[in-house]
């Protein structure tokens, strides 16, 4: 019994120190994505912390606190991106793979996005699957794309991104016209 105490202490500990970091650099992360406003992480159950729910509490700038699924959708989208970050900033590791995470998002909020991968980047390497061209052309160090010119052959496209957004389409125009041939379905 004296073991299973001391692990249940250290296992309490260790949460509770992991829960105030991620706390803390969501806060950070909120304020930085949405220009101010107001964020929370709370336990459920302060006493059992290992046996509750936590509670994500947001406010935008301007707006109310309250729970999460009461924003939009672009709101919600930078609220999980903010917690993501936040605990990826409390353990980071050597890569992120980034869904389009974007999708959702105006362009004005891709903006601060775009900013905050920028400043990720430099520690971390991030492989982010996206359709939108802003988030491409402003965070990309380097794009990789399939296309279909004709039908059932892809042609592979990997460019290096130098320059400003004209140097980008015509190095993926050049990159296509040169693309590697490779059936469909490879």
């Amino acid at each position: 019994m004296q073991a299973i105490r001391e692990i249940d202490t250290t296992a309490r500990e260790l949460f509770l120190a992991t829960f105030a970091q991620v706390r803390e650099n969501f806060r950070h992360i909120f304020m930085t994505l949405f220009g101010g406003g107001e964020c929370d992480l709370k336990l459920e159950k302060p006493d059992q912390p290992l046996d509750c729910d936590i509670e994500v509490h947001a406010s935008p700038r301007g707006k109310r606190t309250q729970r999460i699924h009461l924003l939009s959708s672009g709101e919600r989208n930078l609220v999980a991106l903010s917690l993501l970050f936040g605990i990826f900033l409390t353990k980071p590791s050597p890569f992120c793979l980034l869904d389009e995470v974007d999708a959702p998002l105006d362009d004005q909020n891709v903006g601060r996005y775009v900013r905050m991968l920028n400043q990720f980047k430099v520690q971390t390497q991030f492989i982010v699957i996206t359709h939108n061209p802003r988030t491409t052309t402003e965070a990309a160090d380097a794009v990789y794309g399939v296309t279909m010119q004709e039908p059932g052959v892809s042609s592979l496209v990997s460019v290096r991104m130098r320059g400003g957004a004209g140097a980008v389409e015509q190095a993926i125009a050049g990159a296509m016209n040169a693309g590697a041939r490779v059936p469909a379905g490879v």
